[in-house]
């Protein structure tokens, strides 16, 4: 056998001559790749071997060297550049998992916003509303994680409402199942969005400004520009977005400002780096629905009135309150659970920097340093607190990329090895306190003061005062004397090492193979112990393995076919993305060994240059649920997507998408806030309900089954088409549907089949890039509703009522 490794680019004589110089080159690789892992960057310096011939397409001598800024008018997802979670120069048909990529175009199209607006382009995203401020995306029936340029941001607790802006994102590529090995596991592993940054314009300036007014006193506006350093060289772009936005729902609004910033240097033909930071400050409110969701509140909106009392007498909202019935209303929809006077403030910080270089021929560098620091102030008066402190994040990885041929037997076999180091430093102080939460007691249609939730003098005994007038729970339990959140102030340190192998075995036939290991380092104290106790502390040591591998078959240039296996352990995190100690005082070990196993096929097909792409992709999933109480539930997902995105000129469009998910509890344990939502109520008027009387929240641990997972539709469809004239006038029209589901675990209340028509009318003035646009959403205002919560937890407890028509006027100038 005759083995014979070659860089690709080197061929004939020239290779023989360079051959010395090149091995002193590789040499040095693997020095400057220890160094890179602790610097972020290195200086380029342009010399006579820099050179490379930027004609030729994907040359590997060659980096990217421009950043054009204009709204691409392609939505085909194949027609969209995706680097980052399987290597480098990708495209969605040579990618080995169901992927969508939303497109500047896409996005501004479908007024895609926000997290659940995803679900307005991508098959099997349908999202609960995670109290009106979903911060994480849900993918397959499961939460999703969020990247930025192929790097983990930091996202709350579980999903709980951490709102983030999509100001400086240029495309959100959303890829179905667990992260790959490059970008390192997670806990949330339904699927990941990859935040692609806005990046400078290096040839010319060139921007645009936007206002919009809507129903509700909503206004937006945003400014974004990029101009040339030096042209062909460096750039620079700022933008700006601002919302000031009342709402429909009683007490409640959404205001933030987002600055970011990008910075792009191309010092060579072989270089670049690209620097960014944003800062995002948001005050908005967090709002948990409508309670008391029996089946004629969902049917009908009719709402059942009467104040729950504890078992001691008390009207105050707790555990175990019943409810004797007083009568029946036709609730207002926008009368949900909000308070006035609650508090949630919430600033991010980050700034990220990646730096490619081609080393040698066939060998690329790509490092990229990544900070982010989140703080969190939220304090309700349902006695529910939040005070994240700080939460940092810093992580470095750097990669290098060895593009070869392999001499096998006389035939070249083409190789990418990617391998590198990464290391991830996480820090958070943290304090809450959710256990005298009680929604269900609460009369919506009573006073205000129903709803306001005072601590007892029992109560505050089992809590730690943090400041006058506030109590939070300590970090341990200290012998079951207190309760016990997620307050925490930890931190930890993850360090990896992956190599992820492609061989082409022929022009039809590759295979992708990758491994991981992580070794992380925690440790965890209580920041707040009870006066006359020493604070509990704790440390642990794990080790995390993780691979992924495919198989793909090509027959053709716009023909794919895959199969892609992945399996990993990752971590079950708390507050801020920390690590919080059990009542116990000792950090648990399960939440270092969640596991989750994918096996899925597809099929692609998007030829080149054309006017459309269509996938399909069949798939299983297990993976780890986290339990309120910081357990964890395996789930047992099967599913189907579809997708179809047609594209016959810049002028017309249309992408549609459908699923079907069974998703289960895989012989697993379930939690609720309520049995069902009956507890809450006596029998004292059974002409409106006969309830069990049990009281509610009651807390209830369901046994082990295999029963359907509550809040997900098994079935949804999803489109959005838009025409525009020759003459600048056009229009969109985009509809979803869902199938009904089960709003709480015994599905005793079932929300029916539902969807949604959007529509728009726009005229835009190419010749001044002038546009005005008019959005109408939920034309034909259905009294739609949605779970509030990833998981089912509060199922038999509350439901959102989705906003009914309502309309958006943008004005959108290019400057």
């Amino acid at each position: 056998m005759l083995m014979n490794w070659r860089p690709r680019g080197f061929r004939g004589r020239c290779a023989r001559e360079a051959s010395r110089v090149e091995a002193r080159k590789v040499k040095v690789v693997f020095g400057l790749w220890i160094g890179l892992s602790g610097v972020g960057f290195l200086p380029g310096q342009a010399t006579a071997a820099d050179r490379c011939d930027q004609t030729k397409p994907n040359d590997p001598e060659c980096v990217i060297v421009t950043g054009k800024v204009s709204v691409p008018e392609n939505i085909l997802p194949s027609a969209a550049a995706v680097n980052g979670p399987f290597g480098l120069d990708g495209n969605v048909l040579d990618i080995p998992r169901s992927l969508t990529p939303v497109t500047q175009k896409l996005m501004q199209e479908a007024n895609v916003h926000n997290m659940r607006d995803l679900l307005k382009v991508v098959p099997d995203t349908y999202a609960p509303t995670d109290f009106g401020a979903a911060s994480l995306p849900e993918i397959r029936g499961q939460l999703g994680d969020i990247f930025e340029d192929g790097v983990r941001r930091q996202g709350g607790n579980n999903g709980f409402g951490l709102p983030l802006s999509f100001n400086g994102v240029a495309q959100i590529n959303v890829v179905k199942g667990p992260p790959p090995v490059i970008f390192g596991t997670t806990e949330r592993v339904g699927g990941f969005i990859d935040l692609i940054p806005k990046v400078p314009d290096l040839d010319k300036a060139q921007g645009y400004s936007e206002l919009s007014d809507g129903s509700w006193d909503r206004f937006r506006g945003q400014f974004d520009y990029s101009m040339p350093i030096e042209p062909g060289r460096s750039a620079v772009r700022l933008s700006y977005e601002q919302r000031n936005e009342g709402s429909f729902y009683r007490f409640a609004h959404y205001h933030s400002q987002d600055f970011y910033g990008a910075y792009r240097l191309v010092p060579d033909a072989r270089s670049q780096l690209d620097i960014s930071a944003e800062l995002f400050h948001v005050n908005f409110t967090d709002i948990a629905g409508i309670n008391r969701p029996t089946q004629a509140l969902i049917d009908h909106g009719i709402y059942i009135t009467g104040q729950g009392v504890q078992p001691n007498g008390s009207t105050i909202p707790g555990p175990f309150a019943v409810i004797s019935p007083t009568g029946t209303v036709q609730i207002s929809r926008s009368n949900v659970l909000t308070y006035p006077g609650d508090v949630d403030h919430d600033t991010t910080y980050l700034a990220h920097v990646k730096y490619q270089r081609t080393l040698a021929p066939g060998i690329r560098l790509v490092d990229r340093l990544y900070y982010q620091h989140l703080s969190r102030k939220e304090i309700s008066q349902d006695s529910f607190v939040e005070i994240i402190k700080g939460a940092s994040s810093l992580e470095n990885r750097t990669e290098l990329i060895f593009d070869y041929d392999l001499r096998l037997f006389g035939i070249a076999i083409r190789n990418q090895s990617d391998t590198g180091i990464d290391y991830r430093y996480n820090q958070v102080l943290g304090y809450s306190q959710f256990d005298t939460e009680a929604d269900l007691p609460v009369d919506l249609t009573g006073p205000v003061s129903n709803r306001f939730i005072p601590l007892t003098a029992a109560q505050k005994a089992q809590l730690v005062q943090l400041k006058p007038g506030l109590y939070v729970s300590p970090g341990a339990g200290y012998g079951g004397q207190y309760m016990v959140s997620d307050t925490t102030d930890s931190a930890s340190h993850q360090l990896g090492f992956f190599i992820q192998q492609k061989v082409d075995l022929s022009q039809h036939w590759s295979v992708l193979a990758a491994f991981r290991g992580d070794t992380y380092f925690v440790t965890a104290r209580d920041p707040v112990p009870p006066p006359g106790y020493a604070a509990a502390r704790d440390s642990i040591t794990r080790f995390l393995p993780a691979g992924n591998a495919s198989l793909d078959y090509k027959p053709t240039e716009a023909l794919a076919l895959y199969a892609a296996w992945n399996y990993s352990q990752s971590t079950s995190n708390s507050i801020g993305g920390g690590t919080a100690l059990g009542a116990d005082g000792k950090i648990d070990p399960t939440n270092f060994s969640t596991e989750n196993l994918l096996y899925e096929v597809g099929v692609k097909y998007g030829p080149p240059g054309g006017s459309w792409y269509a996938d399909a992709s069949m798939f299983e999933q297990k993976r780890a649920l986290r339990n309120r109480d910081g357990s964890n539930s395996t789930i047992l997902a099967r599913g189907i997507e579809a997708q179809l995105s047609y594209q016959p000129s810049k002028r017309v469009f249309a992408a549609l998408s459908g699923s079907y998910l069974d998703a289960r509890y895989d012989n697993s344990i379930a939690f609720q806030d309520t049995a069902q939502v009956a507890d809450a109520f006596d029998c004292s008027r059974p002409d409106i309900i006969c309830g069990t009387g049990i009281g509610a929240p009651n807390f209830t641990e369901f046994l082990a089954s295999s029963k359907r997972l509550q809040g997900l539709p098994r079935y949804q469809v999803s489109g959005v088409a838009g025409y525009e004239t020759t003459f600048g006038l056009g229009a969109t029209l985009a509809l979803r549907y869902t199938s009904s589901f089960p709003l709480d675990y015994l599905e005793t209340v079932v929300v029916p089949n539902q969807y949604t028509l959007d529509t728009s009318v726009y005229y835009r003035y190419r010749p001044t890039g002038t546009e005005l646009r008019v959005d109408v959403f939920n034309v034909t205002d259905q009294k739609n509703w949605a779970p509030v919560f990833d998981g089912g937890y509060f199922g038999a407890t509350d439901a959102f009522p989705e906003l009914p028509v309502n309309v958006m006027v943008t004005l959108r100038q290019r400057i």
